[in-house]
């Protein structure tokens, strides 16, 4: 199961690159004469009800989904490690600080936030991506945070300060590197979670707009299609967003099966 799943994750991650280069058709091409196209050689997975090939447009909506999510995990990944580092290494008020700080961030449900901000600055990509990686920030800095103070007391850390080596030299050459497993970790389980917000908010129309394809926007464009017999654009979209998270989950519990949870 881990193995077929990174495979998943890396066919998946291949088809987001190439997408430009090995589209069957052009994913906006409306032809209404061949709206509700069925399965055919020509258009594998049938076409929408404007006549957009399908297969074309989930593989070109892998770049956007995975793109948000990619974001999402390295920008909250960077701020809440370096937030979590730098309160393990000054404790004090400074850390009680920057606890509070992601008490009161934390009190806000990602979802919730993002879908306000988007509502509030409109719709598109820019707005819910920066809403939840603020949304994340907490999710890992917690983990982090727990984890260099668990590093920060090992012996090596006050050999390193006895031999005259600064804060910064330890945290960036010594800290870090070792946290960097866990990171990961933490990374490949907030990347499914931020898959799914991302395309929630599209589902709702605070994301990104037609003729933009994304899978979000796929499940929710097909809706109207679903009576009149034609399911086949929403169900593909969510297989699709099933798919990729489960597998990217699994990838993310093997890591942390594999570093036991923690550093070191």
């Amino acid at each position: 199961m881990p193995a077929a799943s990174a495979i998943v994750c890396a066919l998946v991650v291949l088809v987001a690159i190439l997408a430009p280069w090995i589209t069957p058709h052009d994913p906006t091409a409306v032809d209404p004469l061949n709206a509700y196209a069925p399965f055919s050689g020509d258009h594998p997975l049938g076409t929408d009800d404007l006549g957009r090939d399908l297969l074309s447009r989930l593989m070109a909506g892998a770049r956007t989904s995975l793109a948000g999510p990619l974001i999402v995990v390295l920008a909250a990944g960077t701020a809440g490690t370096a937030l979590a580092v730098t309160a393990a290494w000054f404790r004090g008020w400074f850390d009680a600080a920057v606890s509070r700080l992601l008490d009161i961030l934390f009190a806000f449900p990602g979802l919730v936030l993002a879908i306000t901000v988007a509502a509030i600055f409109g719709a598109g990509f820019t707005a819910p991506v920066v809403a939840l990686s603020l949304a994340f920030v907490p999710m890992i800095a917690r983990v982090m945070r727990a984890a260099a103070l668990r590093e920060r007391n090992l012996p090596y850390i006050e050999a390193l300060r006895v031999q005259g080596f600064s804060g910064w030299h330890i945290c960036l050459r010594h800290l870090l590197p070792n946290l960097a497993p866990l990171l990961v970790v933490q990374a490949a389980i907030g990347f499914g979670y931020a898959m799914i917000d991302l395309a929630s908010i599209s589902f709702l129309g605070l994301g990104l707009q037609p003729p933009a394809a994304d899978w979000g926007l796929m499940i929710a464009n097909g809706q109207p299609s679903i009576l009149a017999g034609f399911p086949q654009q929403s169900i593909e979209a969510a297989v699709a967003v099933v798919i990729t998270v489960v597998a990217f989950t699994v990838v993310a519990e093997r890591l942390a099966e594999r570093f036991g949870g923690g550093v070191r």
